[in-house]
């Protein structure tokens, strides 16, 4: 199979999408790969490692994406490189769908299939290449948290940790997941007060033997929620369905509640956001003022720490490129059922039932049945 690496072109996006030593166990494997002039410097790559390692540096995206039989990418296709897309072309990459109808309109026309990194559901129910990014979005809210707590950023003038004889902050993480756990201890270490929400039973039991006493966990209820928001200097909003729009928690009128000055990071918005205010960011402009309340939405924080994020994503990502180059999609949708839980779209249509719901589209069980356990 011919495999495309393009340059990420999303707006302050630094990783990339194959390490070197991914086009050497491509090209051992028989697969021929073309990467893009400079796709890997954002991540401190250069186009002589990817040469030395088997790979075709070719100069321009419009070569990539015109003799590839399947793209790899980070991040959603742009509208430039949709319309550089074709029928039956695998692109292998986050997309997000539920959260823009647009680029799944343009998906749609494009006949390109569109198989996500985010609903890549292994048969314990876990999301092995949404899991390492999720940890450094995790781990990384809370470091952007305390830097805009701080007053020239236009917080509150919080140290987290406080000192001795000062309260340190109180941190309050919506969803108790792979976002919300590592969130939470980070926060912990900064020896910040925390309060850890979710709406399952046994998740809170695991979250409470395995925190530190500085984490209170919570059921999550409005009610719950509400106290929590009066309380909260920092507030970290990390929900996920999978595949589907992010569940909204906090409400405008509920901004009233929170102190002048305060922060939420809404982790959730690459899926839409749970918080009714935000509204999608860039790492260049990354905060907007809502009701004196500093909102931090920027939909690919672990871009910004693009070496330490490709080398973790690509750890996961390459067995699966591998299995899908090696089998073709078909077979490997057939024989591996995480397969063909990632395929969204095929051939004109949409194949996951969560994005075809949150659009009112048709929804073409092709995959279903390959879902289960084989």
């Amino acid at each position: 199979m011919l495999i495309g690496i393009p340059k990420e072109i999303k707006r302050d996006e630094y990783r990339v999408s194959l390490l070197p030593v991914g086009a050497e166990e491509l090209t051992r494997a028989g697969h021929r790969v073309l990467i893009e002039a400079g796709a890997g410097a954002g991540s401190g790559l250069s186009d002589d490692e990817y040469v030395r390692h088997g790979a075709e540096v070719v100069t321009t995206a419009e070569e990539v994406y015109g003799r590839a039989e399947m793209i790899i990418k980070v991040k959603e296709p742009q509208p430039g490189e949709c319309r550089l897309l074709r029928p039956g072309q695998i692109v292998f990459t986050y997309f997000h769908l539920a959260a823009d109808r647009k680029l799944t309109e343009d998906l749609l026309r494009s006949g390109a299939v569109a198989v996500a990194y985010e609903t890549l559901r292994d048969n314990q129910g876990r999301l092995p290449l949404l899991t390492p990014m999720s940890e450094v979005a995790g781990r990384m809210s809370i470091q952007e948290g305390a830097k805009y707590l701080e007053r020239p950023q236009m917080g509150r003038g919080i140290l987290l940790g406080g000192v001795p004889g000062v309260e340190p902050a109180h941190i309050t993480i919506l969803g108790g997941g792979v976002v919300g756990a590592n969130a939470a201890k980070i926060a912990a270490g900064f020896r910040a007060n925390i309060g850890l929400l979710d709406i399952n039973m046994d998740r809170l039991r695991y979250l409470d033997d395995i925190m530190p006493p500085n984490v209170t966990v919570l059921f999550s209820d409005r009610e719950t929620v509400r106290q929590q928001l009066q309380r909260a200097d920092l507030v970290i909003g990390s929900v996920l369905v999978p595949g589907a729009k992010a569940p909204r928690l906090i409400e405008r009128e509920d901004l009233k509640l929170m102190k002048p000055g305060s922060v939420i990071i809404d982790v959730a918005i690459d899926q839409g956001g749970c918080v009714a205010t935000s509204r999608p960011t860039t790492h260049s402009n990354p905060t907007f003022l809502v009701d004196d309340v500093l909102h931090y939405c920027v939909t690919n924080m672990p871009g910004a720490v693009g070496r330490t994020s490709t080398y973790a994503l690509c750890n996961v990502t390459l067995p699966w490129a591998l299995q899908i180059a090696n089998r073709g999609l078909a077979a490997a949708a057939e024989t591996l059922p995480p397969v063909a839980r990632a395929i969204n779209l095929f051939d004109g249509e949409v194949t996951n039932q969560a994005v075809a719901e949150t659009f009112g589209m048709k929804y073409n069980a092709k995959f279903e049945n390959l879902h289960q356990e084989n």
